[in-house]
């Protein structure tokens, strides 16, 4: 299935999300044809009332200006979120909906849930990227907060394979983005933990080759690293623009626990990751 249906999360508190995330996420959408929707909160930072009764002075007035702030950061978001598609001749919608502090997670997934993919910036808060990428049921598209000399181009794409139900999910769902792209490495990590022979990546190969995808095979040696390290060392070594991999792990009462390259690329991605689950 083409990616025709496009969310952008955009972080308004406590820091907004970089012009940059903006600009590549637009620039995804128009090489894919696809329509995008862009959403900000405008929090409502949440205080217990024994807090606010006057056991801290001035906490009222403080309130107030962190909601002040989350609501600019948000408008100047979605302004420069409007401009750059404008520009770009993109079709696109744009939204700023007002929630407390505790609500913006859910709001996200069943955001999320509607689209063919959700675009978010890297946070560094964990939950906002979890509750996605595991509430969701979509592929979620990672974008570092770091600038970028140019905008997000579909040059060389990695896929990180080793014959895991993610993995394949994650083939499956970036097949618009590996259609797009001009150079595809299906990357498998040895000596890494236990894969089944009889299923290699050359099969995979195969299998992409039917949807006009060529594949350049890789296997790298972990020779003890993490997983994480590896496959941060391999796109670093091939230039790679966007890197595709399965998300590793399961939840219970919202407490996730991750596979280690998950949460290793999750918590710093050093590219545009897409991941699923």
């Amino acid at each position: 299935m083409a990616f025709k249906d496009i969310l952008l999360t955009l972080t308004s508190y406590p820091e907004p999300t970089p012009v940059s995330v903006v600009e590549n996420a637009v620039s995804v959408a128009s090489s894919l044809g696809a329509h995008i929707a862009a959403v900000a909160c405008e929090m409502h930072v949440q205080v217990p009332g024994h807090f606010i009764s006057g056991a801290v002075v001035g906490l009222p007035g403080v309130i107030a200006g962190e909601a002040a702030k989350s609501r600019k950061n948000a408008k100047d978001l979605i302004a420069a979120f409007d401009a750059t598609a404008a520009k770009s001749g993109v079709s696109y919608e744009s939204m700023i909906q007002k929630c407390k502090s505790f609500e913006v997670l859910d709001l996200l997934v069943e955001h999320s849930r509607l689209r063919d993919l959700t675009i978010m910036p890297e946070s560094n808060d964990r939950w906002y990227a979890e509750a996605v990428i595991f509430g969701s049921g979509r592929p979620i598209l990672m974008l570092p907060q770091n600038p970028r000399s140019r905008t997000l181009q579909l040059g060389t794409v990695a896929v990180a394979w080793d014959f895991s139900r993610a993995a394949a999910r994650a083939v499956s769902d970036a097949i618009p983005l590996l259609e797009a792209a001009k150079k595809v490495r299906v990357v498998t990590v040895l000596n890494e933990k236990g894969l089944d022979r009889k299923h290699s990546a050359e099969e995979l190969s195969k299998n992409l080759s039917r949807h006009g995808i060529d594949v350049v095979l890789d296997r790298v040696d972990a020779r003890g690293r993490p997983i994480g390290e590896v496959l941060e060392a391999f796109v670093a070594s091939h230039a790679a623009d966007l890197l595709v991999m399965g998300a590793y792990g399961h939840s219970r009462l919202r407490e996730f626990v991750l596979g280690g390259a998950t949460k290793s690329l999750m918590s710093r991605p050093p590219l545009p990751i897409l991941f699923s689950h």
